[in-house]
């Protein structure tokens, strides 16, 4: 069975990739283990060591705790929260490619995006 906790870390691990960029292969191979592991991880099937956790934030260039950040404190199991932005592929896609782009021109967008939602 799995541990909220460790569905809860490797949701967060799976979101970072996504944030940066980064395949499975790509994070496996910089932290010096296989794919298949990663997939393990961000599964929930398999717990994080500490010293391995601390080798995929120094990689995907976050402090430990981030993998924490929006864990609840009760041994509920760990379910996907309604609206939850970071779940949604596409988003993180949107997210990505948004931060690709050099900050003068992010910011008109986002202006650009205030405005039309402003009008929607």
């Amino acid at each position: 069975m799995k541990h909220p906790v460790d569905v809860h870390v490797g949701r967060r691990i799976r979101h970072r990739r996504w944030m940066i960029g980064m395949t499975q292969q790509q994070l496996a191979e910089k932290v010096g283990i296989r794919f298949q592991q990663i997939q393990k991880y961000e599964t929930g099937m398999n717990r994080v060591s500490a010293s391995r956790l601390w080798d995929i934030a120094e990689v995907t260039g976050v402090p430990i705790s981030f993998f924490f950040e929006g864990l609840e404190t009760s041994a509920e199991p760990v379910e996907a929260v309604e609206g939850d932005i970071l779940s949604d592929k596409e988003a993180l896609q949107l997210v990505r490619s948004y931060y690709s782009i050099p900050e003068n021109q992010r910011r008109r967008l986002f202006e650009l995006a205030r405005v039309l939602s402003d009008v929607a």
